[in-house]
């Protein structure tokens, strides 16, 4: 099985553009948007996916960005959350008039971890910015 091409194809099915440089796999989405004329939001989320072949090990990272500009459309986010360690696993929810979405914080993750596992490599979760 080949680790690189079934990571590839789990991230783009997760609805992340999906590129690569210097040997990671990085996917990006933006899940949550919402506009109006004084400003904005965005919630954008990225994974990277570092494959180390000689010791058949997957690292990786993951993050959920929030950016804002000019006064926020009011909206209203509920999040539900569990973090143990670098995991983060649950859902938020942005609801507004002028858009939102939702972020699945494990989905992408789980995925990943099973597909790395099923092919008989070992799965490192990272902390810190992504590469």
């Amino acid at each position: 099985m080949d680790v690189k091409a079934a990571l590839t194809s789990i991230l783009a099915d997760a609805g992340l553009a999906v590129s690569e440089s210097a040997g990671a796999l990085r996917g990006e989405r933006e899940t949550i948007t919402a506009k109006w004329w004084f400003g904005g939001r965005k919630v954008t989320y990225r994974a990277s996916c570092r494959l180390a072949e000689a010791e058949r090990t997957v690292h990786f990272r993951e993050a959920v960005v929030e950016r804002s500009w000019g006064i926020p459309p009011p909206t209203l986010t509920v999040e539900t959350t569990t973090t143990a360690g670098w995991k983060r696993s649950g859902t938020r929810t942005d609801v507004s008039v002028h858009g939102g979405g939702l972020v699945d914080y494990a989905r992408v993750r789980e995925a990943v971890e099973k597909a790395v596992m099923a092919a008989g490599w070992t799965f490192h979760v990272e902390g810190g910015r992504l590469p």
